[in-house]
């Protein structure tokens, strides 16, 4: 059996840890590098850095992030925001991430996730797709939420993974930030259909919605933020608990 992975998710707002819910009213969170040694130290499996205000400006900006991450942090870590390109992509894995995530990029062009799993492998290309449920079917967003697409969800999922893509995050945007459980429905839709890991974000507020987001949901790793950001839920008490639960668990 495949240990399931726990991964805080750090959004990155001029160099500072943001959070919101339903993707808006952000509020500050801590220094990204700081946050993310803590949380490697506390038994996190990976991170995920993700610049929700990508600029081209801000790209020298997360690069000496990334450098920064690598220098403190003993654990993968993957790194999105505003990446479209194989520029991107080799500076960001040459400054120590291990994955990136590309989302908006990958819908514009989705060609793009073929270029990048066949010049830097598929094990390090991860494509994350925001969805929400729009007239009674799941619609693939981009922009930061912000932009409805053509996309329907699984149909997305199906493509990215066909393209190359090495995992799947999959974040539901009505459960984002609400605390009130992860998608279980849509996250164990897409799994059943997929053979590349998924990775479930969006609404975790307890240590039971990640037990059902790994058992109803079948999802590979759980994603959260806040939850970990304001000491709600304490990483190694979270693995201990899902252990005992029958869930396999790196301790």
């Amino acid at each position: 059996m495949l240990t399931k992975r726990i991964i805080p998710c750090l959004d990155i707002k001029d160099g500072r840890t943001v959070k919101g819910t339903n993707f808006v009213n952000l509020r500050d969170a801590g220094d990204p590098v700081e946050l993310g040694a803590i949380y490697a130290e506390q038994g996190a499996d990976e991170l995920v850095f993700l610049d929700i205000t990508a600029t081209v400006d801000n790209r020298k900006t997360l690069i000496e992030l990334v450098r920064n991450v690598a220098r403190n942090v003993n654990i993968p870590f993957t790194v999105g925001g505003g990446i479209s390109s194989i520029q991107d992509v080799s500076a960001l894995l040459n400054a120590g991430a291990d994955k990136v995530s590309i989302n908006s990029s990958a819908v514009r062009r989705p060609a793009l996730i073929d270029e990048l799993a066949l010049q830097f492998g598929s094990q390090c290309i991860i494509v994350a797709i925001d969805t929400r449920f729009v007239d009674e079917q799941h619609v693939v967003h981009t922009h930061g939420g912000r932009k409805s697409t053509e996309y329907r969800t699984i149909e997305w999922a199906k493509e990215v993974e066909n393209r190359g893509a090495g995992e799947i995050l999959l974040t539901s945007m009505d459960t984002d930030g609400t605390k009130a459980g992860f998608a279980y429905e849509l996250t164990a839709l897409i799994s059943g259909n997929a053979s590349i890991p998924i990775i479930a974000s969006g609404g975790a507020g307890s240590m039971d919605h990640f037990y059902e987001v790994f058992t109803a949901g079948k999802a590979d790793a759980g994603l959260a933020a806040s939850i970990f950001h304001f000491k709600e839920i304490d990483i190694i008490d979270l693995k201990t608990y899902l252990k005992e639960k029958g869930i396999s668990m790196r301790l």
